[in-house]
């Protein structure tokens, strides 16, 4: 009788040099406004051990998208992201011995808060710049998952329910600024002061109040940016005498600002729809849940606003958070487990989601780009 040997069983000790990895999946991560390179804290080593351990004969690599200033119109980003993933991926390619543009590294974009977006954006460009509608796509993203991300903008009550810890800091945030600001007026308009002084600084005050309101919700509660936010709605409408600091804070509000721009809202989740529909390219949205907590907050409250239709709505998956004292909290502490006790379940369901779309992609052919 014939003895069997170590080296004639797939699971042998040179089984991995006779047979690489039939998949390369990068996981690519990449943070909101104002995030950071740790912004997704250990995330993203978690969901590269989950994946290695529970897909076979794959090499699972999780890379964050470095540190990028978040101001500027959105599009500029997106094409810095693209350039950045087209290089990383020739590289790895190259690196596993795949060929550089083979397509065989299949990529997951998973973003936080506006990093959704971007990531939206950028796989909505590399579709659209394709030779032709028959090409396949390149980098082969097979993947764009979302946490948080505001695809239809923030939810109305998010700084209504947040203000009592938001409060206190624009209030002690506006009243500096405001008296910087008048420092400055006074100092370029001495001879005007004693008769413009009572109605300026009215005006400015209702100015920046006003400026306050409207921008805050987009600078803090998209990056955690609380008081950078409270400084650019005042140096918006300062600018004739702040052109430094307006100059910031336009190249910084310019960025959130497509949060306020309802159809393109609309027309990226229709091209996202689109796209998974025709190039099987999957698509979901974690979203904060936080429970009723009456009698102070007697309905669930969210950090976004969720879609209407069935259609979209599959596509948003709820994650309950029971720790976080606010929307903003629970949208800024949603990958750690201090501040998440859903932490662990976002990872596991994240995990599935990528497991069947790696699953899905195996029984298709890889084609050459």
């Amino acid at each position: 009788m014939a003895q069997s040997s170590e080296h004639d069983t797939p699971g042998g000790p040179h089984a991995e040099s006779r047979s690489p990895p039939a998949d390369l999946i990068l996981v690519i991560f990449i943070h909101g406004f104002k995030g950071t390179d740790t912004t997704f804290g250990g995330f993203p080593e978690r969901i590269q051990y989950i994946l290695s351990e529970s897909i076979d004969n794959v090499l699972v690599e999780s890379i964050v998208f470095p540190a990028y200033e978040t101001k500027g119109e959105l599009s500029e980003a997106v094409i810095r992201f693209a350039d950045w993933l087209t290089s990383l991926t020739v590289e790895r390619e190259v690196a596993r011995g795949l060929g550089g543009g083979a397509g065989k590294a299949k990529i997951i974009l998973c973003g936080h808060s506006m990093g959704g977006l971007l990531a939206a954006d950028a796989l909505i460009e590399f579709v659209r710049t394709r030779p032709d509608q028959g090409a396949p796509l390149w980098p082969n993203i097979i993947g764009c998952l979302a946490f948080d991300t505001p695809y239809l903008g923030l939810h109305p009550h998010v700084f209504r329910n947040s203000a009592t810890q938001a409060t206190s800091y624009a209030q002690n945030v506006l009243s500096s600024f405001q008296s910087f600001t008048k420092q400055t007026s006074a100092a370029s308009n001495s001879s005007r002061a004693s008769i413009a002084a009572p109605a300026s600084a009215s005006r400015s005050t209702a100015a920046s109040a006003s400026a306050w309101q409207k921008w805050a919700p987009a600078a803090y509660a998209v990056g955690g940016a609380l008081i950078a936010g409270a400084a650019a709605g005042a140096a918006y409408y300062r600018r004739e005498e702040l052109s430094v600091s307006y100059k910031w804070a336009s190249d910084h509000m310019k960025y959130v600002g497509t949060l306020w721009d309802e159809g393109k809202l609309h027309k990226r989740l229709e091209e996202l729809l689109a796209i998974e529909e025709q190039m099987g390219v999957i698509f979901r949205t974690f979203y904060t849940f936080l429970p009723p907590a009456p009698p102070s907050h007697p309905s669930p409250r969210t950090f976004i606003v969720l879609p209407k239709t069935p259609q979209l709505a599959q596509h948003f998956i709820q994650a309950p958070n029971e720790l976080a004292t606010d929307e903003v909290h629970a949208h800024t502490g949603m990958f750690d487990i201090k501040t998440n006790d859903g932490y662990y379940e976002i990872g596991l369901t994240t995990a599935q989601l990528i497991r069947e779309v790696v699953s899905t992609s195996r029984t298709q052919p890889v084609e050459q780009a």
